[in-house]
C-alpha cells in the first residue's frame, strides 16, 4: 500500500473528525464484543437459548469488520494512502 512520499497536512478539523470517528468505532466495537460475550454467557447458563443467540453471535463479526473498513478508508483518504 503506497504511502505519500511528501508530508501530509491535515487541518485541525480533519484531525478532530478522524478522532471522533475513531472514538465512535471503538465504542461500536466494544458494544459488539459485549453482545458476543453476553450471548456466550447466556448460552453457557441457559443452553436452550443457543439457537436464538447464534444470530447475535453471527451478526457481530461482519459489523466489526464493516466498521473497521469504513474507518480505514476514511483514514487512508485523509492521509493520501492508495491501494493498488
Amino acid at each position: 500500500m503506497p504511502v505519500p512520499s511528501q508530508p501530509v497536512t491535515l487541518t485541525a478539523a480533519q484531525i478532530a473528525a478522524l478522532n471522533d470517528k475513531l472514538s465512535a468505532m471503538r465504542h461500536d466495537i466494544n458494544n459488539q464484543l459485549s453482545l458476543i460475550v453476553a450471548a456466550v454467557e447466556l448460552i453457557r447458563h441457559k443452553p436452550s437459548t443457543t439457537e436464538r443467540m447464534m444470530a447475535t453471535l453471527v451478526e457481530q463479526p461482519p459489523r466489526i469488520s464493516e466498521g473497521l473498513s469504513k474507518f480505514s478508508a476514511e483514514f487512508e483518504r485523509n492521509l493520501g494512502i492508495t491501494r493498488p
